[in-house]
C-alpha cells in the first residue's frame, strides 16, 4: 500500500494546482458584474441622498466649464484650464522632488556625518509639519527673501514636502539590495558613481516603482493646496465656479472625477511597466 504521507503530499499538490488554475482562469464577467454592482450602488446612494435633501441636479450646466465651442473652434473651459495648470505645477515639482529625494537618500547613505545630519534634520522638519503650513511659511517668509512669486513658492513647498518622502523610498530600495551587488561592482573596478548608475539604481527602481507611483499620485492631489495662495489650479477653479453658480455637488463631483481619471490612468500605466519589468527579469 502507498505511504499515507505520500498520498497526502500528492493530494495537497493536486489541490494547490487546482486552486491556481481556478484563480488564473477567473471569468472576466465576475469583475464586470462586481464593477456594475458598485456603480449602481453609488448611483442609488447619491440619488437617495439628494432626494431627501431636495437638491435639483443641473448637470446640463457643467459641460461649458470643461469645453466650449466658439466660431467652430474648441476651447478649454475653466476646469480644464485649471487641470492644465495643475499638470504644470505638479510636473515641475515632481522633477525637483525626485532629484532632491535621490540626492537626500544618497547623502544619508554616504560616509559624511555632516551630510547625514543635515539630511536628517530636513526629513524630520518636513515630515512632522503640515504641508499647508509649509506653503504659508515659504510664501510669506522664504519667498520674499529669495524673490519667489506665488508659483515659485508653491513649487518649492511641494518639492520639499514630496522630496522628503521620495528620499525614504529611494533609500529603502537601495538598502534592500544584497551587499553582494556592491562587492561584485567593486571587484569589477567600478567606483561609487558608476556602481550607483549602472548596477544599484536600475535594480532599486524596479522595486520602488509602486511606492513611487503612490507618491506621484499624492503629489498630484496635494497640488490642490496651492489654491490657498490664489493659484488658479483645478481646485481653485472648482471653488470659484461653485461659489458663482451654486452647483456645489455637480462641480465637485466633476472635479473628483477628473482627479480619479488621471490617477487611475497613471496607476494602469505603472502596472503595465511592472509586468514588463517582471517579464524582462
Amino acid at each position: 500500500m502507498p505511504d499515507s504521507k505520500n498520498m497526502m503530499e500528492v493530494r495537497y499538490s493536486f489541490l494547490h494546482k487546482l486552486r491556481n488554475k481556478v484563480f488564473i482562469f477567473r471569468s472576466p464577467w465576475i469583475d464586470i458584474i462586481e464593477y456594475i454592482s458598485i456603480i449602481v450602488l453609488v448611483i442609488w446612494f447619491m440619488w437617495t441622498s439628494t432626494s431627501r435633501l431636495g437638491y435639483y441636479w443641473q448637470w446640463y450646466r457643467i459641460p461649458k466649464y470643461l469645453f466650449r465651442i466658439e466660431d467652430g473652434r474648441l476651447f478649454a473651459g475653466a476646469l480644464i484650464k485649471g487641470l492644465f495648470f495643475t499638470f504644470k505645477i505638479s510636473g515641475i515639482s515632481l522633477v525637483i522632488a525626485f532629484t532632491l529625494g535621490l540626492v537626500t537618500a544618497l547623502v544619508r547613505l554616504s560616509g559624511s556625518f555632516m551630510g547625514r545630519l543635515i539630511a536628517r534634520v530636513y526629513l524630520e522638519i518636513i515630515r512632522n509639519t503640515p504641508l499647508i503650513v509649509q506653503i504659508y511659511l515659504i510664501y510669506f517668509v522664504v519667498g520674499p527673501i529669495l524673490g519667489l512669486g506665488r508659483f515659485g513658492s508653491a513649487v518649492l513647498a511641494l518639492s520639499l514636502f514630496e522630496g522628503a518622502y521620495v528620499s525614504e523610498i529611494f533609500r529603502a530600495g537601495i538598502t534592500s539590495l544584497h551587499k553582494g551587488q556592491w562587492e561584485a561592482a567593486h571587484s569589477l573596478g567600478l567606483n561609487t558613481f558608476y556602481t550607483y548608475r549602472d548596477i544599484i539604481l536600475p535594480q532599486a527602481l524596479r522595486r520602488i516603482l509602486p511606492p513611487l507611483t503612490s507618491q506621484v499620485i499624492t503629489l498630484f492631489k496635494n497640488s490642490a493646496l496651492v489654491s490657498v495662495v490664489s493659484l488658479s489650479d483645478l481646485a481653485l477653479q472648482a471653488r470659484i465656479i461653485a461659489a458663482d453658480t451654486f452647483l456645489t455637488f455637480e462641480v465637485w463631483f466633476t472635479t473628483a472625477a477628473i482627479y480619479l481619471v488621471f490617477t487611475i490612468t497613471l496607476s494602469t500605466i505603472v502596472y503595465s511597466m511592472e509586468k514588463r519589468f517582471k517579464i524582462l527579469t
